[in-house]
């Protein structure tokens, strides 16, 4: 097992051997040293609006959905952290919000005494007062679409991506007003002027400004796709870009000077291409408003649902969830036909799958994995397969692993201590073949996980369970304050039965980063002798092969029992149910008590 030591007035170990409540309605954390807190409240905090639609600058609760985070460092002498901006995926009509989508914005500071994070009130140059603010899109760049993931760069720029397709004026009617044609103004020579169907204004990469909580621009240069994540080089000009579709494709954006992200060159990623990528041109308007259709004709790689996008450092690599789609045969044979071609990978899973190919309609992929672009060579390979893989379409919690993945979306990376680490959250397109255990999931219940990337060849074994949000929720936005202090966490949609104020999407914050020294011991608890427990299930004894000290915890990581020096134990007081046998070398046994 993976293990996360952590040393501060009292030793603590993250142990994921130790299973979650997944029947809680509630978030499970890590204990001391790390403090939570819940930072902004969808639907009940109040954001200071604009004039927007004719109605006057007011405040009102705030939109929920909330998923990506992006954070936006205050480097002048106020002693502030920075600004926090967080994305709504929810699509309504909204008198002051605006419709469609949208995003708030926040700024913080670190409380000295206990190194929580304080929001510090604002007055912005328009004038607006108070502690959320809604970005404003409509007076500067129009409506958005569904606010998903985005990118923060290098010099504390943020995007927020545009996601899920939108076709025609119809599809929009539902949350969005005004219909009418849109005429662009922009400095982006190629789009500028250009009247457009109002439909096609949305999914873009659109740039805003936290500080004063209004939108910059569209990047009507990088192209109209449905955009999920994005990450940009240190070199502060070259943008990676992933398309949450089937087929999907990967985006590269290089822009001619640093900094200036309205003229450069955009490609489309071709594997089998000489340079591995494509230019599409993006002096052609037409070309970046069906950037997807232009690509795949142009041959390019074709993806199963692309989502967040990462840049990590130390391995010098851009990793991408490909979040998988359960059947995506007839959709990438439809892409194909058009021009795309399969990714590697997709050919030979699909071979493995009883000589398949990745357009039989039977090719599965429930959940998914996340991909790694090598930059000195620009060649895909999965890093990190999801699963592990369920024949059975329904699965018991009694032998669910320990550690499973699905359909993992949202991704970062993240410095502790000067270890890298990749952090994963995880989204289910499904509760089929195990990604949730049918007897103790109540729809949806995502975990998050950190990966050391100094493990080669990884596998989730070697994953470390960070946390699990509320029932029904989406785990997603994490991103690590640039002190190194706190990982800021988004829960998206909540189950509206649970307790208040899991019942809302919320943004939290776990704060004691520094205070960890994360080392992975795989190998060291691998190499100790066996540990074997009989009967399994029991009703009343449990047997042990060698005398040793155990304990015993609840399936919520509770410690009920504790036994010295001993090769049984009854447990016939325990209620029925599913517990945790610990010995003295902390190896750790799933155990059913039946009654």
């Amino acid at each position: 097992m993976a293990v996360c030591s952590v040393n501060a007035q009292s030793p603590f170990t993250f142990d994921p051997s130790i299973a979650p409540d997944y029947t809680s309605p509630v978030i499970l954390m890590p204990a001391s040293p790390f403090k939570t807190q819940i930072l902004f409240l969808g639907g009940v905090d109040m954001v200071q609006t604009t004039a927007t639609y004719g109605n006057a600058a007011t405040a009102v609760p705030a939109k929920e959905w909330h998923d990506f985070i992006g954070f936006t460092p205050d480097t002048t002498d106020s002693g502030d952290l920075g600004w926090i901006i967080v994305n709504h995926e929810m699509q309504q009509t909204h008198d002051n919000i605006g419709d469609g989508g949208g995003m708030t914005v926040f700024k913080v500071r670190r409380d000295a005494n206990t190194d929580t994070l304080i929001i510090v009130s604002q007055t912005l140059a328009d004038g607006r007062t108070g502690d959320f603010f809604n970005v404003d899109f409509t007076n500067f760049v129009g409506e958005t679409g569904m606010n998903c993931a985005g990118i923060s760069s290098p010099d504390g720029r943020i995007w927020t991506a545009e996601e899920w397709a939108v076709k025609s004026n119809a599809a929009i009617g539902g949350w969005m007003r005004d219909t009418s044609d849109f005429t662009i103004s922009s400095d982006i020579t190629v789009a500028d002027g250009e009247t457009i169907k109002k439909y096609q204004n949305l999914n873009w990469m659109v740039e805003v400004d936290p500080r004063e909580a209004k939108a910059v621009r569209k990047q009507y240069n990088w192209g109209r796709t449905y955009n999920e994540g994005g990450t940009i080089l240190p070199d502060n000009k070259t943008v990676f870009l992933g398309e949450d579709n089937t087929p999907g494709v990967l985006t590269k954006f290089v822009a001619d000077v640093a900094g200036d992200f309205t003229s450069g060159t955009t490609y489309a990623y071709k594997h089998d291409a000489p340079t591995k990528w494509i230019e599409i041109d993006n002096s052609d308007f037409d070309k970046m408003l069906h950037f997807h259709d232009e690509a795949i004709a142009n041959g390019a790689t074709m993806f199963n649902r692309l989502e967040w996008v990462a840049y990590e450092s130390s391995t010098d690599a851009i990793y991408v969830t490909e979040t998988g789609r359960d059947n995506p045969g007839s959709a990438l044979d439809k892409g194909a036909q058009a021009g795309g071609v399969y990714a590697p990978h997709h050919l030979e899973r699909a071979l493995n799958q009883g000589g398949r190919t990745p357009n039989d309609p039977a090719y599965w992929d429930y959940y998914g994995r996340v991909l790694k672009l090598d930059l000195a060579t620009d060649e895909v390979s999965i890093f990190l397969e999801a699963g592990p893989y369920f024949a059975a379409d329904s699965v018991n919690s009694s032998v669910y692993p320990q550690t499973h993945l699905s359909n993992p979306d949202g991704l970062t990376t993240a410095q502790i201590n000067g270890k890298s680490f990749m952090i994963i959250q995880e989204d289910l397109n499904g509760s089929s073949h195990g990604r949730v255990p049918d007897d103790i999931a109540t729809g949806r219940t995502c975990e998050l996980f950190m990966l050391d990337m100094a493990i080669t060849n990884p596998t989730i074994d070697d994953l470390v369970r960070i946390a699990v949000v509320p029932t029904g929720a989406e785990v997603t936005g994490a991103k690590m304050t640039p002190d190194g202090k706190t990982l800021l966490v988004n829960a998206q949609h909540p189950s509206s039965s649970n307790p208040y104020p899991y019942n809302h999407s919320f943004t939290f914050a776990i704060t004691g980063w520094d205070q960890a020294v994360v080392t992975n011991t795989k190998q060291e608890f691998e190499t100790k002798e066996d540990f074997s427990i009989f009967p399994n299930p029991t009703t009343r004894e449990l047997h042990f092969k060698e005398v040793t000290d155990v304990a015993i915890y609840s399936a919520q990581g509770q410690r009920v029992m504790v036994a010295r020096n001993t090769n049984f134990i009854d447990v016939g007081h325990l209620p029925a149910g599913i517990y945790f046998v610990r010995n003295a070398n902390g190896v750790t046994k799933q155990l059913v008590i039946q009654k």
